[in-house]
């Protein structure tokens, strides 16, 4: 009982007959795996069968499970309305599900339902499981802005719950590959879109999971990709053992890549801990003794609400690697937490309002996890995921104009009266100083008709 099987597959309507009209012979490839995949499941006739689908109701923050007794939908958007399903939910299987979640303090559950017609991204693959097997109840859960790492979490929890349950299930990964694959496709081409397309299917092809986890946020934006978070779920419901892998079709002749995988568990394996080994990774590479600083005050403060005193309080060893200017200096400082990639909270000051850079490393990096206000606070089970930079500000100087700025090596500050915009340097995704400086007066509220100032200042940044 338990994960029987997972399939990861495309969700074109084009692939519908009713809707393709003979456009769906340009895939034929497709189709013939996709008939595989309707006739595995009918083989291993599942009691549940959950679809996790980008088309679903997303949230940036939380993944929504489709709540009720089931839901109905057809393919009216798509000039076939005959093409209908009418789908009862695994209501219990969601239950426990919700409940384990809530206990875990886990983003997500049955609320902020806003359409309860069954998505396209749900539709396609149930076409083809139906043509081959009516029973089985479903479960429609969407994807999140999320980490990925929060994404293979919720799969380790349907795991568990399939578990529990003692419900032989199996999860389908409803998910296109990049949508820029070709000049004349539908989104136009770029150049990382038949990269990202060989490297999941690659990973696919050897079950790299962990692989899977690391996949560059900026990358899979301009790839174009729209199921690689459905992927990570999928993924997570394999967490610690061993997986068979089979990769039945991949094909891009529209555009949009579509590929078609089978994934089957086999024997317990600890070294398929892919989590866990994110988080050995993460701890690993706190080389700075103000990284370890943030960390330590950033863990006190989100397990016991407590501020970290400085030095009683410092893990054995620490102070004695503070370098001297650490007590004795003061500074600016940002400190910035990311989580899987992505930014998680980030929090600091110009000029020092502390007694010492020690002190005001401490007080951002309680900022950073608690009152950052783009994000909600940190939770306890994200913390041996939690990446830390802390960056210490050298004296801003003002300067004539953008060309005195390097977007490597200065963050920039922009100000007119009262309000003020600061962009730290180096950052991924801001390439050029008239980004950096774009970026920074939207932070302020200062538009280009105003009288801005520009002060440029240098940074050391710790990892």
């Amino acid at each position: 009982m338990g994960i029987k099987a997972a399939y990861m597959v495309p969700h074109p309507p084009l692939i519908v007959p009713a809707v393709g009209r003979g456009g769906e012979k340009k895939i034929l490839e497709t189709t013939k795996a996709y008939e595989r995949v309707g006739q595995e499941i009918a083989k291993i006739a599942p009691d549940t069968i959950v679809i996790t689908s980008p088309h679903s109701i997303m949230y940036a923050d939380y993944f929504h499970i489709s709540p009720g007794i089931g839901a109905t939908g057809d393919f009216s958007r798509f000039g076939a309305p005959e093409v209908s399903f009418n789908e009862k939910y695994d209501k219990e299987f969601v239950v426990v599900l919700e409940s384990l979640l809530y206990s875990e303090d886990f983003p997500g559950g049955t609320q902020g339902e806003r359409d309860k017609e069954l998505d396209h991204g749900t539709m396609v693959p149930l076409y083809f499981i139906r043509k081959y097997y009516q029973g089985g109840k479903i479960i429609r859960i969407g994807l999140s802005g999320l980490p990925m790492s929060d994404h293979y979490k919720l799969g380790t929890y349907i795991k568990q719950v399939a578990e529990d349950l003692g419900r032989n299930t199996v999860i389908v990964a409803s998910g296109d590959l990049s949508h820029k694959l070709k000049d004349n496709g539908p989104y136009g081409f770029a150049p990382e879109g038949p990269v990202y397309d060989e490297k999941i299917m690659q990973a696919a092809a050897k079950a790299d999971f962990g692989g899977m986890l690391e996949f560059n946020e900026d990358f899979l934006d301009k790839a174009a990709e729209c199921g690689h978070r459905s992927f990570c779920i999928m993924a997570g419901c394999f967490d610690g053992v061993d997986v068979k892998s089979e990769v039945l079709s991949h094909q891009d002749v529209t555009g949009v890549g579509y590929g078609i995988a089978i994934f089957e568990p086999g024997e317990k394996n600890d070294d398929r801990c892919f989590l866990k080994a994110l988080a050995d990774k993460v701890k690993a590479s706190d080389s700075s003794p103000y990284v370890r600083l943030a960390r330590a005050t950033i863990e006190k403060f989100v397990k016991t609400h407590k501020r970290l005193r400085f030095p009683e309080d410092l893990p054995q060893g620490l102070a004695e690697e503070l370098p001297e200017e650490a007590t004795k200096d003061r500074a600016g400082a940002f400190v910035s937490v990311h989580k899987n990639g992505m930014l998680r909270g980030c929090i600091g000051t110009i000029s020092p309002v502390q007694d010492s850079i020690a002190e005001e490393i401490i007080s951002n990096a309680i900022s950073a996890v608690s009152r950052d206000p783009r994000f909600d606070k940190v939770r306890e089970n994200e913390l041996d995921l939690l990446e830390i930079n802390v960056d210490i500000l050298g004296k801003p100087e003002y300067i004539d104009g953008p060309q005195y700025l390097d977007v490597k090596r200065y963050g920039v500050i922009v100000s007119c009266g009262s309000r003020r915009g600061l962009l730290l340097p180096d950052l991924e995704g801001v390439d050029t100083v008239a980004d950096q400086i774009d970026i920074a007066m939207r932070k302020g509220g200062i538009t280009p008709d105003d009288n801005y100032r520009l002060q440029r200042f240098e940074v050391v940044r710790y990892k």
